[in-house]
C-alpha cells in the first residue's frame, strides 16, 4: 500500500535528519552486536539501516 503525503520542505528536511540519527543509531547497535558476538541482532540492526538509508534516498533528493 502506498501512502501519499504532502510536507513542507522544512518538514522533509526534519525527517531527513531524523531518519539520520536513527539510521546512526542502528548502525552503532549493529556495531555493538558484531562486537558480542550476536549475528542476529547485528542482521536485524543492519537490515534496518539499510531500509532507513533506501527511504533517505527517496527524500533527500527533494530537499537538495
Amino acid at each position: 500500500m502506498a501512502i501519499k503525503l504532502t510536507l513542507t520542505e522544512d518538514e522533509a528536511e526534519i525527517l531527513v535528519d531524523a531518519l539520520e540519527a536513527d539510521m546512526e543509531g542502528y548502525l552503532e547497535s549493529a556495531k555493538e552486536a558484531r562486537g558480542n558476538n550476536n549475528r542476529e541482532d547485528v542482521k536485524t540492526f543492519s537490515e534496518a539501516a539499510e531500509r532507513i538509508q533506501a527511504l533517505l534516498a527517496k527524500i533527500r533528493p527533494l530537499v537538495e
